[in-house]
């Protein structure tokens, strides 16, 4: 049962999961969406969502019960904050059945149609993998995620040493983040190894 709506693709070598489908909002064909990032400017920038079914760990029946297999094309005509969450209809007339029977799609978005960030803005995506070294060139390790603590965010930096994983938590805020270097894969900070 796919929705005139849904048309099969080709997912973007650079998409990037951004949250997924949760359940159908109102009668007319809008739904709930939960996002990955408490700031959800992808989801708003672009009107082209790839969706996948959901992963079989995740939902009974897994995806053998969903109406699509693979990756299909979402047309969305508009997408938007709605009580502290979001929400998002498809450019195509939709009832709530058919919103439904998407709960628990994995949306993806191209990372080329994010918004532009300012200077000093990263995308949390940006960052996972970056190596960080600190000020004397020793490195610390990659940074495997990042947690929101409330007031600011933390790199979580993981290596290896003696066989063991070694896991490091160094806040992301000036006053230990000397530089971010994207296109060169680095940050440098202003921690030691003991820390």
């Amino acid at each position: 049962m796919m929705s005139p709506s849904l048309e099969s693709a080709e997912l973007p070598a650079d998409a990037i999961e951004v949250g997924r489908i949760s359940e159908a909002w109102g009668i007319k064909g809008w739904f709930k969406v939960l996002p990955h990032s408490a700031s959800p400017e992808a989801l708003f920038s672009s009107k082209r969502w790839f969706l996948q079914p959901p992963e079989k760990s995740r939902t009974p029946g897994g995806a053998r019960d969903f109406p699509f297999t693979g990756t299909v094309l979402l047309k969305v005509r508009e997408a938007k904050e709605h009580s502290g969450g979001v929400v998002a209809c498809a450019q195509d007339d939709w009832d709530r059945n058919a919103a439904e029977s998407l709960r628990g799609a994995r949306i993806f978005v191209s990372r080329a149609s994010f918004p532009s960030t300012a200077d000093d803005e990263y995308y949390w995506v940006d960052l996972i993998g970056l190596s960080v070294t600190n000020r004397e060139g020793v490195n610390l390790g990659q940074v495997k995620d990042l947690m929101s603590t409330g007031p600011q965010t933390v790199l979580v930096v993981v290596s290896a040493a003696d066989g063991q994983t070694v896991e490091r938590m160094i806040p992301f805020v000036a006053a230990f983040i000397d530089q971010v270097d994207v296109p060169g894969g680095r940050i440098t900070v202003d921690w030691q190894p003991d820390y």
